[in-house]
């Protein structure tokens, strides 16, 4: 039998209840925990729903914690499009925001970044999110300086949130978010300022 028009199905409702339910569950355990003691049973018991539930929606732990990447991904994403249509920031305070956003997204998911890593090494650059963020940035430095290498730049920005460079600045280094930032507002002032330098040279 089929919903009536307009209404979604109650089995849909409930599943995206249960999931937010699940996730939530699941970040709690990992603030109080970590990830070592993470398990879908544990997950089901602290969200108040079925194992049978969690096992059918995420199947494992790793398709948890990849589910968790997912879902932190969209709220970047949304705080970053909230930024964007406040005042219509230029290309420079765009790429910063979003530069500055991922080093405090990448801090946040750190253990859940590196266990993906560790089980994929290759599998970043691949990934949505990665091809996703490379788009956006390659799309940024292109207004911030249109006779750049859009492309290559992007990977290399990309490049200072590999999991296990982040982890190491911030653990061996003793780095904090606010220096990691720092060093990519020089990066992006650079990008800038070649673009400039380059105009003039053309005019002269």
């Amino acid at each position: 039998m089929t919903a009536p028009a307009g209404r979604a199905p109650t089995e849909r409702a409930d599943a995206a209840r249960n999931r937010l339910r699940v996730l939530e569950a699941a970040r709690r355990l990992l603030a109080a925990d970590g990830f070592t003691e993470l398990s879908l049973d544990a997950v089901a018991k602290e969200a108040g729903v079925g194992v049978g539930t969690v096992y059918r929606r995420f199947h494992n732990r790793p398709g948890l914690v990849y589910a968790l990447i997912e879902d932190n991904e969209t709220r970047f994403q949304e705080a970053f499009t909230r930024h964007c249509a406040d005042g219509a920031p230029s290309a420079h305070d765009r790429l910063r925001a979003f530069l500055h956003g991922m080093a405090e997204l990448v801090d946040d998911n750190r253990e859940l970044l590196l266990l993906a890593e560790a089980s994929a090494p290759a599998g970043r650059y691949r990934s949505a999110p990665f091809r996703r963020h490379h788009e956006q940035i390659a799309g940024m430095v292109t207004e911030l300086a249109p006779g750049a290498d859009a492309a290559y730049l992007a990977d290399l920005l990309l490049m200072a949130y590999t999991p296990g460079l982040f982890d190491f600045q911030r653990t061996e280094r003793g780095w904090d978010v606010d220096r990691i930032k720092g060093g990519l507002d020089v990066l992006i002032d650079g990008i800038g300022a070649a673009e400039e330098a380059d105009r003039r040279l053309s005019h002269q």
